[in-house]
């Protein structure tokens, strides 16, 4: 999929004249011209982002708990015993390191499969004004372990929840520099009213969403 856009594109800057491949130079002047891009009017955004981020993912059905880093396996073993759910689960590289042994969880860091119930991922960063995590695909953040078991529990550090939708979006361009294949926003669990217009949970994903917000 990539060498096909890739030659797609090599073939509209042959036709202008150009190299196959964008120069270093011109790669900069693009971003140059997105950041002079000045915003669309916001509206007033005078609320604290943590608070006003708890307030509306519980709003999405979303639940929300604080932990330190180091207590994340704990706080996830806890939630796990009260939904009633086996201690195993998929989770991210990222998360690895942390004491889930001694917490009495068994992980997997993999991308997630079908039968996988439990999936435990980081987020690039969240939305405070909407209640969403944005998420980034990668090889150490695959998508599939938010979207395929039916509990997903997100570990955020506080200080990644911004203001705004614009805000992220420039969080990525300055970090990330080139855009990754998928950028995934959840708002809450899954959810359906196409059926009798009645709203239903977990329809095209997880029916659970928990977020543990840490100091790092």
């Amino acid at each position: 999929m990539a060498s096909a856009r890739e030659n797609i594109l090599a073939r509209i800057r042959a036709k202008q004249g150009k190299a196959a491949s964008p120069t270093t130079a011109e790669r900069e002047a693009v971003r140059a011209r997105i950041a002079l891009h000045p915003q669309s009017p916001r509206p007033r955004v005078d609320w604290e982002p943590v608070a006003r981020f708890r307030e509306q993912a519980l709003m999405l059905s979303s639940t929300v708990e604080e932990a330190d880093l180091a207590a994340v396996p704990a706080a996830v073993a806890r939630y796990l015993a009260e939904q009633g759910l086996a201690r195993s689960a998929v989770c991210w590289d990222e998360l690895a390191a942390l004491a889930w042994r001694a917490a009495g969880i068994e992980i997997d860091v993999r991308e997630a499969r079908d039968g996988d119930l439990v999936g435990i991922t980081g987020a690039f960063c969240a939305i405070a004004e909407t209640g969403t995590l944005m998420t980034v695909s990668g090889p150490r953040t695959p998508a599939s372990a938010s979207l395929l078991p039916e509990t997903h529990i997100a570990v955020l550090p506080a200080s990644r929840i911004l203001r705004g939708m614009e805000d992220a979006w420039q969080l990525l361009r300055d970090e990330l520099r080139e855009p990754p294949r998928a950028v995934n926003f959840i708002s809450g669990p899954s959810r359906t009213a196409d059926i009798e217009q009645t709203v239903t949970l977990g329809a095209h994903g997880p029916y659970r969403v928990h977020i543990i917000l840490t100091d790092r």
